[in-house]
């Protein structure tokens, strides 16, 4: 690995903070790869299972932006780093439009590769 090239670590401790801060697209942004992936649970509501490439992930995000009412509160565990993988716990409690309020928690496991993030993927009750 490069000197220069943020570690793991550093990647997954970039998220954690951006995501308390409610500052999803920044995070994209700054950490993510072009060719990342995000996976979702199988079932998902209001999600297509998988997408691909940057500009599908920030789609996704928008979308999901802007079908929250109202965010009531939310969580974001420290990671856990196992070499070029680390997951987060993050857990929210927002009112959308079309499902009303919904508080949830989700496993985030991510993967890195020459510093950024190339996949993202999240475990919930799709239910």
């Amino acid at each position: 690995m490069n000197p220069s090239t943020p570690t793991t670590q550093a990647i997954a401790d970039r998220l954690v903070a951006l995501c308390r801060e409610g500052k999803y697209e920044q995070a994209q942004d700054e950490l993510y790869a072009d060719d990342a992936a995000s996976v979702e649970m199988a079932g998902a509501v209001g999600f297509p299972e998988r997408v691909e490439g940057i500009a599908a992930l920030r789609e996704k995000g928008r979308q999901w932006a802007d079908n929250i009412v109202e965010i009531h509160g939310g969580n974001v565990s420290d990671p856990v780093v196992a070499d070029d993988w680390f997951s987060v716990a993050m857990g929210i409690d927002a009112t959308y439009r079309d499902r009303g309020r919904v508080s949830k928690q989700e496993i985030c496991v991510y993967r890195v590769r020459d510093g950024k993030i190339v996949h993202e993927q999240f475990f919930y009750d799709a239910g």
